[in-house]
């Protein structure tokens, strides 16, 4: 699959093995694994970051084998999803360092084209989580709220 925005193809990534059942070598119980989500979370952890943590520390190859719900869903029921998904607060987050860096080098047009791009990508994922409901519809982005978000 071709990038968004350049010519050049993308990179190759690994696939997940088709398992439908729980590795035999995870020996906690969906409860424990869930608890330990709830736990990481109040410390601030983002969903990305669990992942890695669960499967590095703790050999959980994938959660939603073993409890049949996603990070994410479990984070909803228990009330500490974030408020901005955590992609478009990473893209938010890109844009803010990005316009720091432009008031400091105005002559920069590579990365003020790229700021360009972060902001297309930004107002599209914007559109995407408004019409799934994640979003409110009055949530708008600009890049002076954008500031004190971060």
């Amino acid at each position: 699959m071709a990038r968004m925005h350049s010519r050049r193809k993308g990179e190759s990534g690994s696939n997940k093995p088709r398992r439908s059942m729980q590795s035999e070598w995870v020996v906690y119980s969906p409860e424990e694994i869930t608890n330990e989500i709830i736990k990481l979370s109040k410390q601030g952890t983002s969903p990305s970051m669990m992942g890695i943590i669960l499967r590095d520390q703790y050999g959980v190859a994938d959660v939603q084998k073993i409890t049949c719900k996603r990070i994410s869903i479990i984070l909803k029921e228990n009330n500490l999803l974030p408020e901005i998904p955590e992609d478009l607060q990473n893209l938010i987050n890109k844009s803010v360092n990005l316009r720091s860096h432009l008031g400091k080098n105005t002559r920069d047009t590579h990365n003020r084209h790229g700021l360009q791009l972060i902001e297309s990508k930004i107002r599209r994922l914007q559109e995407y989580y408004k019409k799934e409901g994640v979003l409110p519809e009055n949530w708008q982005y600009s890049h002076e709220k954008a500031k004190l978000l971060v």
